[in-house]
């Protein structure tokens, strides 16, 4: 109840925003083929003019029977906008990150932690819905297999370019 009561209330005040990102992808290679598509809602709410807060999680599939692999994420973050321009804003969002990665193939899963930052881009088509992009990420993340004996693998690092750019859609209330 109190969870309704605070979702009703952020919703009244007209600092939410709901959105997120989807995919999907279908590859063929000498007559196999294999498809995934991944889903990622996002909700936030807006503090004041250049901060707010969010929160993504995230599902996705690859492949099939034996090699299927899915994936669960869970990501929460702040959002500082550090400039606007009339209906375009730059912002970066620092948050964590969990994604637990399940093979089927590998016979095992795979856990991921990270904490980092990454820069993003606004446009607001009207007052109720904006176009966002995320690109690159600058941070650190620890993986590991989740059985015996398995060692983590620990990445830092700054990543633009052209496969790391996500785009999706937001409503605001």
């Amino acid at each position: 109840m109190t969870m309704a009561a605070m979702l009703v209330t952020m919703t009244m005040s007209a600092q939410v925003y709901v959105g997120g990102e989807v995919g999907f992808t279908s590859v063929s290679y000498d007559g196999n083929s294999t498809s995934s598509f991944i889903i990622k809602p996002e909700l936030g709410y807006v503090l004041d003019d250049n901060w707010g807060l969010g929160i993504i999680f995230g599902y996705g599939e690859t492949g099939k029977n034996a090699t299927k692999v899915k994936t669960l994420t869970v990501n929460p973050y702040a959002r500082y906008t550090f400039a606007k321009f009339d209906h375009v804003n730059l912002f970066l969002d620092g948050g964590f990150d969990f994604t637990n990665v399940d093979s089927k193939s590998a016979g095992h899963k795979t856990n991921t932690f990270g904490v980092g930052v990454k820069p993003g881009v606004a446009v607001n088509l009207n007052e109720k819905l904006s176009f966002v992009s995320h690109f690159g990420f600058l941070g650190y993340q620890s993986s590991k297999p989740d059985y015996d004996g398995a060692k983590a693998t620990n990445t830092f690092g700054f990543d633009i370019d052209a496969t790391n750019i996500t785009f999706g859609l937001y409503y605001n209330f």
